[in-house]
């Protein structure tokens, strides 16, 4: 059978002339190779195409070359002498296969070698992004593992942006207020007389008309304020205003301290996240007709149908019953914690006001002290003694000048914080008064209900001869489950806003009392620090003795001026009496 891969007759003609020897190895060099080919060839020695071919296999041996990288692929073996039987040439025929067509072998993925990182450079011009470089961290000359590439941190714009820092949007979004009383000023007959304050506000608040404005207020203004907002939100504490005084009201003492306390009250309540968006407390900071506009809304109020009364009364109940028996431990604590703090509160008011009148008691006692003492120095015929005594005269007036400033700055800073958290904690009872009695509401509610359901159970029973009648109750049980409803979900809403105020005073009232001590301090060692001052000087002067002219006097002027009302002019006046 002609195999399909064979040459053609020439092909196998030439095959047959030519003869290949390869040397076997040695360890002389390898001699040249030998070919020998028959030249002559004819056309008359060609075979017929008819003739089938014949194909002789010549087996090659390979052996391998001192030189070959790739290294011997075998056993050396003996050479086999050529086939020169024709059985032996068509076992060889069988036994070839056709050649295999060439495949494109894929590149394996290795790791450069270390020999090979540093030396593998692109040619050519410098690379402006220092690619190189990144390959030489990415194939380090040790030849470990490949690293991630560095990644840079981003950095600062060079742009400078004018834009405030952010803050949350609950911040964002609250209104800021900055209110200020002041101006107090008395206006009125004998009669009718009291004290007119100037309340001025800024704020950011876009409900009100402008963003600073200013009206006049008196005192029943700002309580009408703290009984309005503590009737339309109860269970929140509103920072009271200061308590009546019916003696000693027109006192500048007495009035600058109570112009204070009004002003904390109102930026107090102002800072309330539900306090200050009340529309009551707008129209006290910005209306101009303010006893028209209150009786205006009472009476809309009124003619709305009860609204005046508070949420509560709204209701239908009043709060009245029984007892009150607190069942949750959370508030049973606070209200013994809270009756404590009050009588703390009270004795430490007291001690205050106990220290404020010994200084002012001191002050007193200085100012009769430096009256004797410049008595003294009238009559003391020596000017080496009658000047020290006049001087320590002098000083006596400066300390007791001192001893009524601290007096009066105890009462402003330590004094009127004590007084407001009294009324806080006032404040705060009267919210459990409100959750006392929208419980009592409650129960009311449900006995009301209890009571509709039995008649509804009873005209049930009597059958549908008064179906008119046990429409109408059937509404009033629905009614009277709504208000039950009603009743029980104020009743858990205001435990919950007490709970979130109760925290609110006692944050506050750490800040408050740390800010009233830090400055009841510092106003303590200021003064202590000015008195040490004065009697420093007065002893540098003791001390320089040889100058007679530290304790000059100048030569007293005798003029028609009234005689004063101080304590050395009255002891003045006195030794000018005693001497005549």
């Amino acid at each position: 059978m002609e195999d399909p891969w064979a040459d053609s007759a020439g092909t196998s003609q030439a095959t047959d002339d030519t003869t290949t020897t390869i040397p076997s190895t040695s360890s002389a060099p390898a001699p040249a190779t030998t070919i020998s080919s028959s030249a002559a060839t004819s056309s008359s020695n060609r075979p017929s195409r008819i003739t089938p071919r014949r194909l002789i296999a010549k087996p090659t041996q390979l052996q391998a070359v001192e030189d070959d990288p790739l290294g011997p692929l075998g056993a050396a073996a003996a050479a086999t002498p050529p086939a020169t039987t024709p059985a032996a040439a068509a076992a060889a025929a069988e036994d070839a296969s056709p050649p295999i067509p060439p495949s494109k072998e894929l590149p394996l993925r290795t790791t450069m070698p270390a020999s090979l990182g540093g030396q593998a450079k692109r040619a050519g011009p410098p690379d402006p992004h220092r690619i190189d470089d990144d390959d030489d961290a990415l194939f380090p000359p040790s030849g470990g593992p490949r690293q991630p590439p560095p990644v840079q941190g981003a950095l600062p714009s060079p742009v400078r942006t004018m834009a405030q820092p952010s803050v949350s949007v609950e911040q964002a979004a609250k209104p800021v207020f900055n209110i200020t009383v002041g101006d107090p000023h008395k206006v009125g007959d004998l009669t009718s007389s009291h004290i007119v304050y100037s309340v001025r506000t800024k704020t950011t608040s876009k409900a009100y008309k402008n963003p600073e404005f200013e009206v006049k207020r008196r005192y029943r203004d700002f309580l009408w304020l703290y009984t309005t907002l503590h009737a339309n939100n109860p269970g929140v504490v509103v920072p009271p205003p200061p308590e009546k005084q019916a003696v000693g009201r027109f006192e500048s003492n007495f009035v600058e301290a109570r112009r204070a306390a009004l002003e904390k009250m109102l930026n107090k309540i102002a800072g309330h996240p539900q306090l200050g968006l009340d529309g009551d407390l707008k129209l006290f900071l910005e209306s101009e007709s303010f006893n028209i506009d209150v009786k205006h809304k009472e009476r809309k109020e009124v003619n709305l149908g009860g609204e005046s009364k508070g949420v509560l009364g709204s209701l239908g109940f009043g709060g009245g019953g029984s007892k009150f028996v607190e069942q949750d431990d959370w508030f049973h604590e606070r209200r013994v914690y809270l009756d404590a703090l009050e009588n703390q509160l009270k004795a430490l008011l007291k001690a205050m006001e106990g220290m404020v009148q010994q200084r002012k008691a001191m002050a007193e006692a200085a100012g009769d002290f430096s009256a004797s003492l410049h008595a003294l120095s009238t009559v003391e015929l020596s000017p080496t003694l009658s000047g020290p005594l006049d001087a320590l005269s002098e000083l006596q007036l400066t300390i007791r000048d001192v001893y009524d400033r601290q007096a009066q700055q105890d009462v402003l800073t330590f004094g009127i914080i004590i007084e407001e958290y009294i009324r806080l904690i006032g404040s705060v009872k009267q919210s459990f008064l409100q959750r006392q009695k929208a419980f009592h509401s409650w129960h009311s509610a449900e006995g009301e209900m209890q009571k509709r359901k039995a008649a509804q159970d009873k005209l049930l029973r009597q059958g549908k001869s008064q179906q008119d009648r046990l429409n109408q109750v059937s509404a009033e049980v629905a009614d009277a489950e709504r208000k039950v409803h009603q009743a029980r979900l104020l009743f858990d809403d205001m435990g919950r806003l007490m709970r979130a105020e109760l925290d609110r005073f006692e944050r506050e009232k750490v800040e408050d009392f740390k800010s009233a001590v830090e400055t009841y301090l510092e106003s303590a060692v200021e003064a202590q620090k000015e008195l040490i001052e004065k009697w420093e000087t007065f002893l540098m002067q003791l001390d320089a003795e040889d100058d007679e002219t530290v304790f000059y006097r100048p030569p007293v002027v005798q003029s028609n001026k009234p005689a004063g009302n101080t304590a050395v002019d009255r002891a003045r006046a006195r030794i000018d009496e005693d001497s005549d």
